[in-house]
């Protein structure tokens, strides 16, 4: 293939820990910016090539990881005038599970992205900044139908005008921030289209815990279904009905108790339970639905 239709793949990683109840992705160059590297000829497949860069620039092991998304649009050119893709990849792990190199730091994924955090209820950003400046964007000059469009776009995706939020919808949300010129207004950026991709990957995680138990990639060993619980709010976004959620644990038969007691725990002793892995090879398991509190 010759120099004029070359095309570079960049392998980018999404990793997401959580930590007390917080969702925290690993980032390199002061949180600006993803594990990533360009696919190379010694490396034996992809993911081969993506374990190899995030091991290399932040010494963690990967684990659990999944394909997330392929973004090759036209405009991505690289450094050397190429055609370029990115192949991005969600990995779950846990904080504690291996030692970081200096120039990796975990954050909060929510520092990202704070109008996704609805667990202490609807971010005031969202009325007293993003909707306004938004519906300013949407009334501009200009047809009529288009007008309409990005008002009923603004709203299903904020959560505006009687329309339920949507704790899966990120992505869409992000974009039409970035179609409105307003990602700069609230929020961490990142380099390139790396925040593009993180919300990507959060997008995938809020829907995945809907019907696989993938959540327990993040979690200890032995846990309290407290620590349980809030984990998967973490993720969501959003607060969980507390018997409901440990009636659904109960009834898919998810965990089992260890015969252990936690004792640090700031409150009264609670039991200690682990993910009864079997149940992926048993049958098919849904995941952890959430019943959530509306804001």
């Amino acid at each position: 293939m010759g120099t004029a239709n070359a095309i570079s793949a960049d392998l980018i990683a999404v990793l997401v820990a959580v930590t007390a109840g917080c969702p925290r992705v690993l980032t390199i160059r002061d949180g600006l910016a993803l594990p990533s590297g360009r696919f190379e000829p010694g490396h034996r497949s992809l993911q081969a090539g993506l374990r190899a860069w995030v091991e290399q620039q932040t010494r963690h092991p990967l684990g659990y990881v999944e394909q997330l998304y392929t973004f090759a649009d036209g405009e991505r050119i690289s450094q050397a005038g190429h055609r370029a893709i990115s192949i991005s990849y969600l990995g779950l792990t846990r904080q504690g599970s291996g030692e970081t190199c200096g120039s990796a730091i975990w954050h909060d994924w929510y520092r990202y992205f704070p109008w996704e955090d609805h667990r202490g209820g609807r971010p005031e950003m969202i009325e007293l900044l993003l909707g306004p400046r938004l519906r300013g964007w949407a009334d501009a000059p200009g047809e009529r139908a288009a007008r309409h469009q990005r008002g009923q776009r603004i709203a299903i995706n904020f959560g505006l005008d009687g329309h339920t939020w949507n704790d899966e919808l990120v992505l869409q949300r992000y974009e039409l921030l970035y179609e409105a010129g307003l990602v700069a207004a609230a929020g961490k950026a990142m380099e390139a289209d790396h925040r593009r991709i993180l919300a990507t990957g959060i997008a995938r995680l809020r829907a995945k815990i809907r019907y696989h138990p993938v959540v327990f990639e993040l979690m200890p060993p032995d846990f309290t279904l407290l620590q349980l619980q809030r984990s998967v709010e973490g993720i969501a976004g959003r607060l969980i009905h507390k018997q409901n959620f440990r009636r659904l644990i109960e009834q898919q038969a998810l965990v089992e108790e260890t015969g252990e007691i936690a004792t640090a725990t700031g409150g009264r002793p609670a039991k200690l339970f682990r993910f009864r892995r079997q149940v992926l090879d048993d049958r098919a398991v849904a995941g952890a639905k959430l019943p959530v509190v509306r804001a």
